[in-house]
């Protein structure tokens, strides 16, 4: 039977690496790429059609940064399919990372090396905006798009008699520190990135309790360290040359340098493999790579607090409401609609 697949941000790095690990897998794989840029979903297609030759592949128009491209987008999923069997909610952005260069190389010869490079945790910072929507660009982008389009694709996820998968791209990245109920989009901080990856951890949990007895199961992921282009645009790529050789040394003692794409992707992939009822709801599945190089899936225990995780929820639900009450009446720049949407935090 045809498996309908979407995967957001598929166009490169870990999305790509993951399409071609599926339809590897799996003939009975119709695969949909969600991208931003359809210059370079025409050539991820292009490319994964050369070694699969009889493959589906479609390409769909999807901004998760933009409301109303999300609404655009799902409302061409629903002319297209019946049904969906997986979301890959994958696509993401870091924008102007800021390093803390001293910290860096203190770390770099340091026993915090391989935690450094994990976590980026008292190393990395960027600075957010607002979109045109009104939403901090980091949280529109990295959630509250993907939160949308699973609201707007409810009728083909939660269908009697079938059970779908949600599968989030988190991060090892995703602290709780990083965090404030009190400020969801990151208004405030200066890890809007780890900020919006732990909400995905929440919404993952969330979903479940809400939507398990209606057939739609969520899951989470760490890629681990993988040298995407996400990564190389943290630091300028002389400093990647050095390093490197530290790095792939670094991985003979550690499981979470994944460093490749197609490493990275093994939990999405493994995922894929897994019957839902299986998998812990509270569990971040890790892709790890040992010493010798063997790519394996490990889960591991998210640092999530129920009672916030539903508040969290509700406000996204009332946040989704003024949205779309925005978007009705065109006021994104309105002082009332700034207004409102803060106090929602």
């Amino acid at each position: 039977m045809e498996k309908v697949v979407i995967v957001t941000g598929a166009n490169s790095g870990i999305g790509l690496a993951l399409c071609e690990r599926l339809l590897s897998s799996d003939s009975q794989v119709r695969l949909c790429l969600a991208c931003r840029n359809m210059e370079r979903a025409e050539a991820a297609r292009a490319a994964l059609l050369t070694s699969h030759s009889s493959a589906r592949i479609d390409l769909l128009h999807l901004d998760v940064g933009s409301v109303q491209s999300v609404l655009g987008a799902a409302e061409e999923v629903k002319t297209r399919y019946s049904r969906i069997d997986f979301l890959y909610l994958n696509a993401g952005i870091m924008p102007n990372p800021t390093v803390d260069i001293r910290a860096f190389f203190k770390g770099l010869f340091s026993r915090n090396v391989i935690n450094m490079f994990a976590t980026a945790e008292g190393l990395l910072t960027q600075q957010d905006q607002l979109n045109s929507d009104g939403l901090q660009e980091v949280f529109a982008t990295n959630l509250f798009g993907h939160f949308l389009l699973i609201r707007e694709l409810e009728p083909l996820l939660c269908q009697p008699g079938h059970t779908s998968r949600l599968v989030w791209t988190s991060s090892s990245n995703a602290r709780r520190s990083a965090f404030s109920i009190e400020d969801i989009q990151h208004r405030r901080g200066k890890e809007p990135y780890s900020s919006s990856k732990y909400a995905s951890d929440m919404l993952s949990l969330a979903l479940n309790t809400h939507k398990n007895k209606q057939g739609l199961f969520s899951s989470v992921i760490c890629p681990g360290l993988v040298m995407t282009n996400l990564t190389y645009g943290i630091l300028p790529s002389f400093f990647w040359t050095l390093i490197m050789p530290i790095m792939w040394l670094i991985r003979i003692f550690t499981n979470t340098f994944t460093l490749t794409p197609y490493a990275g992707a093994e939990a999405l992939h493994w995922l894929f493999l897994q019957k839902p009822e299986s998998l812990d709801p509270r569990a971040k599945y890790h892709s790890l790579t040992s010493g010798l190089g063997t790519n394996y899936t490990e889960p591991r225990i998210m640092d999530l607090d129920d009672e916030m995780t539903e508040v969290f929820f509700s406000k996204l639900l009332e946040l989704e409401r003024a949205v779309r009450r925005n978007l009705s009446e065109k006021t994104a720049d309105s002082e009332h609609y700034q207004q409102y949407i803060s106090e929602i935090q």
